[in-house]
């Protein structure tokens, strides 16, 4: 998104929560510049009433591991880093934000027993919280969709 700003990464602030994959859930009403909601300037950020079709930027987010996989075979390189960056903050203690997998059952009305990223707040002694968000009422619908569509695949393991 930032790139397509037309500014550095790390001017930039969002967040996808939910799997790493097709049910992830872009935070558009969180996106924003310097404090500037993007939402605010496109009350249709996201959707497919966008005519700046934000929505392509989210697709570009769960495509780019498939990607990475079809042209080089394995993420490694990617997979390393994140795991460099969550291992700084737990032998530091640093208290830096991440989105990590935690259990999300009795959050945002979800009431199975799912692991979705969400942003928790790591430490030494593990994730010592989790942000709770302000989310749309459809950013919720979707997050409880990506809990739904974790939990038929996790269901169907334990009757193994």
């Amino acid at each position: 998104m930032a790139e397509k700003l037309g500014i550095h990464s790390s001017s930039f602030n969002g967040w996808i929560l939910g799997e790493h994959g097709d049910s992830s859930v872009p935070v558009w009403s969180g996106a924003n510049v310097a404090g500037v909601n993007l939402q605010k300037l496109n009350p249709d950020i996201g959707t497919d009433a966008d005519k700046e079709n934000w929505k392509d930027a989210h697709k570009m987010v769960v495509e780019s591991a498939y990607e990475v996989i079809r042209l080089k075979g394995y993420t490694n390189w990617a997979i390393g880093l994140s795991v460099a960056d969550l291992a700084e903050s737990l032998i530091k203690n640093l208290n830096r934000i991440h989105p990590v997998s935690t259990m999300v059952k009795g959050m945002y009305g979800i009431g199975d027993e799912v692991y979705l990223s969400l942003p928790c707040v790591l430490n030494n002694g593990g994730v010592n919280s989790v942000v709770n968000m302000t989310l749309t009422d459809e950013e919720i619908a979707q997050l409880k969709k990506s809990a739904d569509t974790l939990w038929g695949i996790q269901k169907d393991l334990k009757d193994l």
